[in-house]
């Protein structure tokens, strides 16, 4: 299994530049998931802040809440300064089957950050960060898109 590689992007153009070299010229994975998993995965998550997030299951939004209120900030801070870390939970419905189809998942991904680098309406609040403004959320993006596609090693 090849190693890890080390990302930070600068812009989500960086991102998706990064995406569509590994289509063209192939990858290796360090992980779980495939180009189209992972770029199917960051485009839903591009999209939430610009469309609102799904609603939480009722059982889960006390708890979610609670960590919103007390602990939320802390967890942004330290995403925001360290990165997402690796093996984290997300949405069931955000995670896609092995063997997509990589090329629409690309265009899927350049398609939304181009929307989400023209929008200039209000940011919605994460259900675990709270609110965002479009600064915050642009460098969860950008770490987002770092931690998945790190795990793409280019052939």
């Amino acid at each position: 299994m090849p190693e890890r590689r080390k990302l930070t992007f600068a812009t989500l153009d960086d991102a998706v530049r990064d995406a569509e070299n590994l289509l063209a010229k192939g990858y290796d994975r360090a992980g779980n998931w495939d180009l189209a998993q992972v770029c199917f995965h960051l485009a839903e998550w591009m999209r939430f802040p610009l469309e609102g997030f799904p609603r939480l299951p009722l059982v889960l939004r006390p708890a979610f809440w609670l960590v919103r209120a007390t602990a939320g900030k802390k967890i942004r801070n330290k995403v925001l300064a360290n990165g997402f870390p690796a093996g984290g939970q997300t949405m069931p419905q955000t995670v896609f089957q092995p063997g997509g189809d990589a090329n629409a998942a690309v265009a899927k991904l350049k398609d939304v950050a181009e929307r989400f680098q023209g929008y200039m309406g209000p940011i919605h609040p994460s259900p675990l960060f709270g609110a965002l403004n479009k600064g915050e959320a642009l460098q969860l993006q950008l770490l987002h898109c770092a931690h998945h596609l790190s795990f793409l090693v280019p052939e």
